[in-house]
């Protein structure tokens, strides 16, 4: 290799049409500047190491000047002499660098970077509702509250328990900030604190298993005995109907103006379905001729059930609405006034329905709880009303051996419905009966 010294002048007037060429320097051992087609330059250092030509770059010759570089080949020399790879010795540099920047960065994760990262991992496992229960418990608050409020509840929402710690350092969460947080948060509320700190817990969990935050998260900050001990230790809700408050009850319901409402609240009952499962029933998803409807079920996906009799008069008495495009909307309880077209929170009404009746309050996963209580009367089979709420067998001859036909449970959730109406001094339509007839004195309601 020819070797000549290095100037400015050289260096610049170097170029080459070839994918590379070479310009060796006679001052320092090694150093070359490299020439490419697309004018770009830079010193090279090149030696032998274990018998091997090794090569790697010094750095652009308009950063690097000649006596810099010559002082960096002769550096590179020097190890190579020494049996000591450059190169690899490079790749530490760089590795430890970008490990000290990670660290720093992982230090200063909030919560709030981690939680949106975790909502957004698992949000295609959750359904709609779960999701909305994350949202919920972080929300910011100060928003006006839709319709619905019980009575008592401020006019705009409330922070989320979870928001006080979303600024806060991932790395600073440990049990002594949770045992603070979770005496905080049992004061505003002892139902939500419990539910939050489930939700925080599962957090902190995922969290120790993610590479982006297992560096920093305290895994263990949600695992102190003292802490669990103070969670609080909240009753499952016993809200139902009884047998004599039906007549009150439906009296009311009926009386609400709102027809789509008043139906939805019936079926609830009668149907024994959770709240969104009803509440996004299409009209694709009843079958009047066979007397079906298909419900998407949380748990399992879709489940079929049958149409009562009082079921299927209330939902073919309801308006088929459409949207301000003139298409027809899908949902079976619709709404004009909300944006989807879907009827979004009855709570209200509920409410004042229970008030005008005297009677305690009653949610809407009460109603649920009060058909499968309600269906103790007349004797059906555990599994038979399983089936129809759409619970998961709770025994090896429900999971493995039972698979009740349509008609078996039509059957059973026809007595399960007439029985109710009795109660209620109402008399079970007939098929293709149009109106209700009231017994026991009742007069008929309109709607």
């Amino acid at each position: 290799m020819a070797r000549i010294k290095l100037t400015a002048g050289r260096i610049r007037d170097f170029t080459t049409d070839k994918s590379q060429a070479f310009l060796w320097d006679s001052e320092a051992p090694g150093l070359a500047v490299r020439a490419t087609p697309s004018g770009k330059s830079a010193f090279i250092f090149q030696g032998k190491l274990n018998r091997k030509d090794i090569r790697c770059t010094i750095g652009d010759v308009g950063t690097w000047g000649i006596d810099l570089a010559r002082e960096e080949a002769r550096r590179l020399g020097t190890l190579v002499d020494q049996g000591i790879d450059p190169r690899e010795q490079k790749r530490e540099r760089i590795a430890a660098s970008e490990a000290k920047r990670e660290a720093l960065r992982q230090h200063d994760v909030t919560v709030s970077e981690a939680w949106n990262a975790y909502i957004e991992a698992r949000m295609p496992r959750w359904s709609a509702r779960h999701l909305q229960n994350h949202l919920t418990l972080a929300q910011t608050g100060g928003e006006k509250r839709k319709s619905g409020r019980h009575p008592g509840e401020p006019e705009t929402t409330l922070p989320g328990p979870v928001h006080s710690l979303l600024n806060r350092r991932l790395g600073d969460i440990d049990g002594n900030a949770m045992k603070a947080w979770l005496s905080n948060e049992i004061e505003r509320g002892p139902s939500q604190a419990e539910q939050a700190f489930r939700v925080f817990r599962t957090f902190i969990g995922w969290c120790a298993e993610h590479d982006d935050y297992k560096g920093v998260v305290n895994a263990d900050a949600c695992a102190a005995k003292a802490l669990r001990e103070m969670v609080p230790k909240v009753k499952p809700k016993d809200d139902v109907l009884q047998k004599e408050q039906l007549s009150s009850w439906f009296a009311a319901v009926r009386r609400i103006r709102n027809p789509v409402i008043a139906a939805y609240l019936q079926a609830l009952l009668v149907t024994g379905a959770r709240r969104e499962e009803l509440a996004g029933l299409t009209w694709d998803g009843i079958d009047f001729q066979w007397k079906t409807i298909t419900i998407h079920d949380k748990v399992e996906g879709d489940r079929t059930i049958p149409l009562t009799p009082l079921v299927g008069e209330l939902l073919a008495s309801l308006p088929r609405r459409k949207d301000a495009e003139g298409k027809p909307l899908p949902w079976v309880f619709s709404s004009p006034t909300a944006a989807n077209g879907r009827l979004q929170e009855p709570r209200k009404q509920h409410i004042n329905a229970l008030e005008a009746a005297g009677l305690p309050h009653l949610s809407l996963h009460g109603l649920r709880r009060s058909f499968g209580t309600l269906a103790e009367w007349t004797e059906a089979p555990v599994g038979v009303v399983a089936q129809i709420m759409g619970h998961k067998p709770s025994a090896i001859a429900e999971k493995h051996y039972r698979r009740r036909p349509l008609d078996l449970l039509r059957m059973w959730h026809t007595r399960i419905e007439a029985s109710i109406l009795e109660q209620a001094g109402i008399e079970q339509p007939e098929e293709g009966q149009q109106g209700l007839r009231l017994v026991k004195g009742n007069a008929a309601t309109s709607r």
